[in-house]
C-alpha cells in the first residue's frame, strides 16, 4: 500500500513541474514580450511570448519517450529524480537570463533553449508521479490516491501565481523583480530531491522486472494497446488545450484586450487553483464511488454548455464576474475532467509499458494542442477583431471531442494493475 513518503515525493515533484510551467505562462502573458522580444507592435510581442511558451511543449514528447523508456526499463524512482533536477535547473536559469535590451537576439534564443530543456525534463514528470502513486495505492481508493499528484499540480500553479503576483507589486518588477520566482524554484527542487531519494521503488514494477522487462516499451504499447492509446490521445489532447486557454490565454486577454489590471487575471488564477486543490481529492473519491467515466463525461458536458456563458461573464469586464467565470470553468469543470482522467490513464496500460503509455499519451498531445493553445487563441481573437466568440466555440469543440473519446473508453475502476490488459480486437472501420 502507498506510504506517505511516496505520496509526498510525487506531489512535490508535480508541484515543482507546474510551478515552473505556470510561472513561464504568467511571465509570457505579462512581462516576456517586453523583456525578450523587440519593441514594436504589442500584438507581435504577445505572439512572440506565447510562441516561446509553445516551443517548450515540442520538447515534451521527446522527453516523454526518453524518460518513459527509462521509467519502464530502469525504474520509476531514478527517472523521477532526473526529471525533477533537469526541470528545476532550467527554470532557475531563466531567471538569470539577460534581456533583449542587453544582448539583443541572443536573449530570446537563450529563453527558448531553456524552455526546451524545461519541457524535456517535464516530459515524464507528472506521468511518473501518477504511475508511482497508482501502483503503490489501495486499489479501492486508487481514484483518490491518483488524484493527489493532480492536487500537486494545483499547488504548483497556485504557488507560482501567488509568488508572481507578489513580485508584480515591486517597483523594480520589470527590471529584476520578475526573476525572483524563477530562482526560487530551486527551493522546491531541493525538497523534492530529498523526498524522492528516500522512497522505495514500486513493488509492482519490481515484480515485472523479475519476470522480464520490455526492451522497447514505447513501441510495445503502440503495438499491443493501440485502442487504449487512441482513447488516451483523444481524451487528453482537447482537455490540455482547454486547461491552458483558461490558465494562460485568459490572463493575457483580460489585460491586453479588456484593459483590466493584471491583478484581476492573477486573482482569478489564484482562486481557481485554491478551489481546485479542494475539489481534486473530492472528485477522486467520487471516481472511486461511481467510476472514472461518469465523472469525466459529466464535467466535459457541463463545460461544453458553460463555454459561451463563461466568456460572456469575462467580456463584461467586471472583475468579480471574470474571477467567478475562471473559477467555475477551471477550478470545478476542468478539474473534474483532470481528476477522472488521472486514474483512467494509469489503469488503461499494462505495467510493462505503463510509464511510457501515460507519458506518450500526455506529452504528444501536449505538443499538438496544449502548448499552441494560447497562441492559437490569441490569433483567433486578433482575427475576430477582439471578439471572444471563437474561443468559446473552440472550447466547445474541445469538450465535445474529449467527451466522445471517454464515451468509448472502458470503465477501469476495478482493474487489477498486476494483470495484463486484454484489448478487444480492432475492427476495420471502427471509430476507436
Amino acid at each position: 500500500m502507498t506510504g506517505r513518503p511516496v505520496t509526498k515525493a510525487a506531489v512535490i515533484g508535480t508541484a515543482v513541474e507546474f510551478y515552473d510551467h505556470a510561472l513561464f505562462g504568467l511571465a509570457a502573458a505579462i512581462v516576456f514580450d517586453e523583456q525578450f522580444f523587440p519593441a514594436g507592435s504589442p500584438v507581435a510581442g504577445t505572439l512572440g511570448s506565447f510562441t516561446a511558451f509553445a516551443v517548450g511543449f515540442l520538447a515534451r514528447p521527446i522527453g516523454g519517450v526518453v524518460f518513459g523508456h527509462l521509467g519502464d526499463r530502469v525504474g520509476r524512482k531514478p527517472t523521477l529524480v532526473v526529471t525533477l533536477l533537469l526541470m528545476g535547473l532550467s527554470t532557475a536559469g531563466i531567471g538569470l537570463l539577460p534581456t533583449y535590451g542587453q544582448v539583443g537576439v541572443a536573449a530570446p534564443v537563450l529563453l527558448v533553449l531553456l524552455r526546451v530543456l524545461q519541457g524535456f525534463g517535464a516530459g515524464a514528470e507528472y506521468a511518473g508521479a501518477l504511475v508511482m502513486v497508482a501502483e503503490t495505492s489501495d486499489p479501492r481508493r486508487r481514484g483518490l490516491w491518483a488524484s493527489l499528484p493532480g492536487a500537486g499540480v494545483q499547488v504548483g500553479i497556485l504557488t507560482a501565481t501567488l509568488v508572481f503576483t507578489a513580485v508584480t507589486a515591486l517597483p523594480s518588477f520589470e527590471t529584476w523583480g520578475w526573476r525572483l520566482p524563477f530562482v526560487l524554484s530551486l527551493v522546491g527542487v531541493g525538497v523534492g530531491l530529498f523526498l524522492r531519494f528516500r522512497v522505495p521503488e514500486s513493488e509492482i514494477f519490481e515484480r515485472e522486472r523479475a519476470r522480464g522487462l520490455s526492451r522497447f516499451p514505447a513501441l510495445e504499447v503502440l503495438r499491443r494497446q493501440p485502442r487504449s492509446m487512441l482513447i488516451a490521445f483523444a481524451a487528453n489532447a482537447p482537455f490540455g488545450a482547454i486547461a491552458y486557454i483558461l490558465n494562460v490565454f485568459v490572463l493575457s486577454y483580460v489585460t491586453r484586450t479588456l484593459g483590466l489590471p493584471a491583478t484581476v487575471g492573477l486573482v482569478a488564477n489564484v482562486l481557481s487553483s485554491a478551489v481546485a486543490i479542494v475539489a481534486t481529492p473530492l472528485f477522486g473519491l467520487l471516481a472511486d464511488r461511481v467510476g472514472r467515466r461518469p465523472v469525466f463525461l459529466g464535467a466535459a458536458l457541463l463545460l461544453l454548455v458553460f463555454a459561451y456563458p463563461m466568456f460572456w461573464m469575462i467580456d463584461t469586464g467586471r472583475p468579480e464576474l471574470v474571477i467567478l467565470a475562471v473559477t467555475l470553468g477551471y477550478g470545478i469543470l476542468v478539474i473534474g475532467m483532470f481528476t477522472a482522467l488521472a486514474s483512467l490513464l494509469a489503469e488503461l496500460f499494462d505495467t510493462r509499458h505503463r510509464y511510457s503509455g501515460v507519458a506518450i499519451a500526455r506529452e504528444w498531445t501536449a505538443a499538438l494542442t496544449s502548448g499552441p493553445a494560447p497562441l492559437v487563441a490569441a490569433a483567433l481573437v486578433t482575427g475576430a477583431g477582439g471578439a471572444s466568440w471563437p474561443i468559446a466555440l473552440l472550447l466547445m469543440v474541445c469538450a465535445a471531442v474529449a467527451f466522445t473519446a471517454v464515451l468509448f473508453a472502458p470503465e477501469t475502476r476495478h482493474r487489477d494493475l498486476t494483470e495484463a490488459v486484454r484489448e478487444p480486437p480492432v475492427r476495420t472501420g471502427a471509430v476507436i
